[in-house]
């Protein structure tokens, strides 16, 4: 299948179109709800609800004998917000860590919700209800009714983050400050908790237990690389998220076995690694460029003045020294001779025919310079008080 045929099909085939909007708008609201679950370190959580609605997901079908979409997500909301609030007590109540918190609450649910599963296989109409397919994701089976009704419950996540912006970004930042003005910040947490629980819950039937946690953590990680803004990192959170669940349905599209939540998964995955490594602010390897970069200049610095202080022991600054004698100022520094080279395009330094180089005028102005500056932050550095920020001397 060539790509223009899919993007026909994408247009025109009605079960791909239904499939690709339903993904997208998961995408979408699961990376903007994952900023606050990333900026918050509960990114484990959307792991511990996504499998702690297994259980809800189960009994929902056992009590009502229905495999319509909103039983069961109203079954795996109950549930999800049920293993939240465990999570939230056990902290508040007790001395265990969030994090030994979080893990109890999954195992103990997804077993709970593994355990029910098997006991329903042995029910009539069980098997036809295919409640399996929420541990892995079966988007195909997306209807149109799913989507609307993801679309809807996206739109009130949205709503309610844009709502209480303000509001969640102070307690994502700074909770005892915002408690100090006065803000329900429990109330808060429970609702901020409650909108995560929300994009989990709209996302199962299309990703799956296992890998929700994926579509959580993964735009906003990517998100995070590229700004240093919430309201732009939650912008970017939802295009990669959104642009990750089309492209997996897509991608599924064009291939026989692909399912569509691991293709999504895949498609997220990569996206966060390529920003990891070339987002301009923290990217890897514009770090790795900058770090060479500022090695480059301290060797070069380093020569120059070192070169200065050669001069200064003769008459003039026109006196010639070798390579080795430059290099003898500093023994542990190498590759002197591109350094020089470097340093002449500037016009800091000039060689002779002998093989011999020295300091031009610009060269000393550029070398007295740097010594200013390494003086004033020695100068800072000792009037700094012990263990706290450097201060300017008045």
């Amino acid at each position: 299948m060539t790509w223009p045929q899919v993007l026909d099909d994408l247009f025109f085939d009605f079960t791909l179109r239904t499939v690709a909007l339903g993904t997208t708008i998961i995408g979408v609201v699961s990376g903007v709800l994952g900023v606050y679950a990333l900026l918050r370190r509960q990114s484990l959580l959307g792991d511990a609800i996504a499998h702690a609605a297994l259980p809800g997901i189960v009994i929902a079908f056992m009590v009502t004998r229905s495999r319509g979409s909103i039983v069961l997500m109203v079954g795996a909301l109950v549930s999800g917000l049920l293993a939240t609030l465990l999570i939230l007590a056990v902290v508040r109540n007790t001395r265990i860590k969030e994090d030994s918190a979080l893990g109890i609450a999954l195992s103990v649910f997804f077993g709970l919700g593994l355990m029910l599963l098997t006991v329903t296989q042995r029910m009539s109409g069980a098997r036809q209800a295919s409640l399996d397919r929420f541990l892995f994701g079966q988007a195909a089976t997306l209807l149109v009714a799913d989507v609307i009704i993801i679309a809807v419950v996206a739109l009130l996540a949205i709503a309610l983050v844009m709502l209480f912006w303000k509001e969640f970004k102070l307690v994502s930042f700074d909770g005892e400050f915002a408690a100090s003005l006065g803000f329900p910040t429990y109330a808060l947490e429970v609702t901020l908790t409650t909108l995560l629980v929300v994009a989990i819950v709209v996302g199962l039937q299309a990703v799956g237990v296992i890998l929700m946690s994926a579509l959580i953590v993964a735009p906003a990680a990517s998100a995070r690389q590229w700004t240093n803004r919430l309201g732009v990192m939650a912008v970017l959170a939802g295009l990669f998220g959104g642009s990750s669940g089309l492209a997996g349905a897509v991608i599924s599209s064009t291939g026989a076995g692909l399912s569509t939540g691991p293709v999504i998964v895949l498609v997220v995955s990569l996206i966060t690694v390529f920003s990891m490594l070339l987002a301009p602010n923290r990217g890897l390897v514009w770090n790795w460029v900058r770090q060479l970069r500022q090695r480059q200049r301290f060797r070069s610095d380093t020569v120059l003045v070192d070169l200065l202080a050669l001069s200064q022991q003769h008459e003039s600054i026109a006196y010639g020294h070798s390579v080795e004698a430059i290099h003898a100022m500093n023994r542990g520094r190498r590759g002197e001779r591109k350094t020089l080279q470097s340093l002449q395009e500037k016009g800091f330094v000039r060689s002779a025919a002998d093989g011999t180089w020295s300091i031009t005028p610009a060269g000393v102005t550029e070398a007295q310079e740097i010594l200013r500056a390494t003086d004033a932050t020695a100068d800072l550095e000792a009037d700094a008080p012990i263990g706290g920020p450097l201060v300017a001397r008045p």
